[in-house]
């Protein structure tokens, strides 16, 4: 029987399993030292570098890389190896003060630091502050936003929808429906100064608003095709027609099943006596707060970058003909949205974000 290379013994200090575990629990840790901690965490307890790669979701060549690291130069091993280049002038504790201060910290005056203050604050150089920054990507100016949803069928509905894009029923059609209302008739209330060499296109700050109209889309997910059509309102009664236009489009022999979110049009009386006639269609609402879960929103974002955003309409008519152009040139060379993640990956994930949200204390 063939055995694999014995390891080598690996054991930790109290003091060095006190910095490992405060690396792996300290919110703001940088998620690669944290990862590095946990690796030799588990590698200390005696298991096999197998066992540590499957328990932490992990290559078994990575745990085999920070294993040797650190019996080789023990905490300061998990820590990144300097580049070739200058020295840097900067000591570490020089840099933890600029990472803890930026991480765990905010100004007295203002609601983040910037290069100017922090600078000040450690007595350093606007140019050190930004290159410690530069190399641990912090970026204190930018905030993007996101929404956990509080749905109670939150787990159930993932599993769902994420079900269906990646096995899709035999002999049925997987359709992600939602609408884009309000779309805007914007025109500018002067002309557009046009791009030139060393200068990008300029435009009025105001517009005119020349009437709204709302697009009801079906984006096929194995094909990526899209079904649309086009409404001045948005109601039951429109959402209804746009089940006729996808039921005419559908052959007669296939199932349809419908992703889409809670909106109201979508529960109305006359929405459940149209589908009662119709039992191969098939609803599957997205959670509350999730329309991440919906492909279509990806296809409604590339619609308003290639097409709306920029675009200069001086009639709700002109505005229609443009999407459906758009449209058209769309289904001539469709493209499908490939869903990579598992539902039990995005739950994981989620958890995860839930976790750290809670570990700030805000």
């Amino acid at each position: 029987m063939r055995r694999g290379r014995q390891l080598a013994a690996l054991s930790v200090t109290s003091e060095e399993r006190e910095s490992l575990e405060r690396w792996t629990k300290r919110p703001k840790t940088g998620q690669a030292l944290a990862q590095r901690a946990r690796i030799i965490l588990e590698s200390a307890t005696g298991k096999s570098n197998t066992e540590v790669a499957r328990h932490l979701r992990i290559t078994k060549q990575m745990v085999g890389k920070w294993r040797t690291r650190f019996l080789a130069k023990r905490l300061d091993g998990l820590l990144d190896e300097p580049r070739p280049g200058t020295p840097r002038r900067l000591s570490d504790v020089e840099v933890e003060r600029v990472l803890t201060m930026t991480l765990e910290s905010t100004p007295k005056n203002a609601t983040h630091w910037s290069t100017r203050s922090l600078a000040a604050a450690c007595g350093l150089s606007r140019s050190s502050v930004h290159r410690v920054w530069q190399a641990f990507a912090l970026a204190p100016h930018r905030s993007e936003t996101f929404k956990l949803s509080r749905d109670p069928l939150f787990i159930d509905k993932v599993r769902d929808i994420v079900g269906l894009y990646l096995d899709p029923p035999d002999k049925a059609l997987v359709l992600c429906v939602d609408e884009k209302s309000q779309i805007q008739a914007l025109d500018r209330s002067q002309p557009i100064l046009p791009m030139r060499p060393g200068q990008a296109e300029r435009r009025a700050h105001d517009y005119k608003r020349n009437g709204t109209t709302s697009l009801f889309a079906a984006l096929d997910t194995k094909t990526g095709r899209v079904i649309g059509q086009l409404h001045r309102r948005h109601r039951s009664l429109e959402f209804r027609k746009f089940l006729d236009k996808i039921d005419a489009a559908v052959p007669a022999g296939f199932a349809v099943h419908l992703i889409l979110d809670n909106y109201g049009t979508h529960k109305t009386a006359s929405i459940q006596r149209w589908l009662l006639k119709r039992p191969r269609f098939q609803l599957h609402f997205t959670p509350t707060g999730a329309s991440w879960l919906n492909l279509v929103e990806r296809w409604f974002a590339l619609l308003t970058e290639h097409q709306l955003r920029r675009g200069i309409f001086r009639s709700t008519r002109n505005l229609e003909s443009a999407i459906r152009s758009y449209i058209d040139s769309h289904n001539k060379q469709p493209k499908p949205f490939i869903w990579t993640k598992t539902a039990d990956e995005i739950l994981a994930s989620v958890a995860r974000f839930c976790q750290r949200t809670l570990e700030t204390g805000h």
